[in-house]
């Protein structure tokens, strides 16, 4: 295989058919999970670590997605829960015990339901805060790559991993590594679970409300700030959910 941007499109479409047709019926069953949650009233957090940070912004506050969505940063140990800064860094996704004051400080009833991104899934502080959400009682989907994680050992106490826990896994089918094309002297460029978890997160985003609408409810799903009346309406919808749901910085 060659390395360009033509064989790497050529890798990305493959993959995304392939994900799109193997994860069918999970998509539906986390839409299940996710629209019984919004219809009690609940809301969607979503969290991830790393490069799978941008799968929290995929669902919470983007034009098209649900309102009643809520992003879950490691920052916000920072921004909300007053450590220092230099707590931060990118071991910090491997501390178990991170997790337990992440979800002190988000703004969570029991009626809410948990999106978790990693594409290892083996982490500390995703894997604890995932056992964290099963044992309040929670939904839990995950999105991971099983590829990968098959292959990785936890790095939890427990042993477990991020897929031992969900009550839906979606793969989003990035092989061991992540990258894709491989280099002469070894590795691979061309990262692919970025763009295959963005569309798993709007596969489920739009099941999701195509069953609140075949319940003859109308979906509270944001328009763009940057259209005329944009934000008047996501205003009057993000009013009915006050205190829940935070978009990070």
């Amino acid at each position: 295989m060659t390395v360009s941007a033509e064989d790497y499109l050529a890798v990305v479409t493959e993959t995304i058919g392939r994900v799109a047709a193997s994860q069918r019926e999970a998509v539906g069953r986390a839409a299940d999970l996710i629209a019984e949650a919004v219809r009690a009233d609940g809301v969607v957090h979503a969290f991830g670590t790393g490069h799978s940070e941008a799968l929290a912004m995929e669902i919470a506050g983007r034009a098209g997605g649900l309102v009643p969505t809520n992003r879950i940063a490691l920052r916000d140990l920072v921004l909300l829960g007053g450590e220092p800064a230099d707590r931060l860094g990118p071991m910090l996704e491997r501390d178990p015990s991170v997790a337990h004051r992440l979800y002190e400080l988000a703004p969570v009833r029991p009626t809410d339901v948990f999106v978790l991104a990693s594409n290892s899934g083996v982490n500390g502080a995703m894997v604890e805060f995932a056992s964290l959400v099963k044992e309040r009682g929670h939904g839990l989907v995950a999105i991971t790559s099983a590829q990968h994680s098959g292959r990785m050992t936890s790095r939890h106490p427990s042993g477990r991993k991020l897929s031992d826990l969900a009550d839906v896994v979606l793969d989003n089918g990035a092989p061991y590594g992540d990258a894709t094309l491989p280099l002469p002297g070894g590795g691979a460029v061309g990262a692919v679970s970025s763009i295959t978890a963005a569309l798993l997160a709007q596969q489920v985003t739009v099941e999701v409300v195509a069953r609140l609408l075949v319940a003859g409810e109308r979906p509270p799903v944001y328009l763009s700030a940057n259209i005329p009346d944009g934000d008047a309406h996501n205003t009057e919808l993000e009013a009915r959910y006050a205190g829940r749901i935070r978009r990070g910085s």
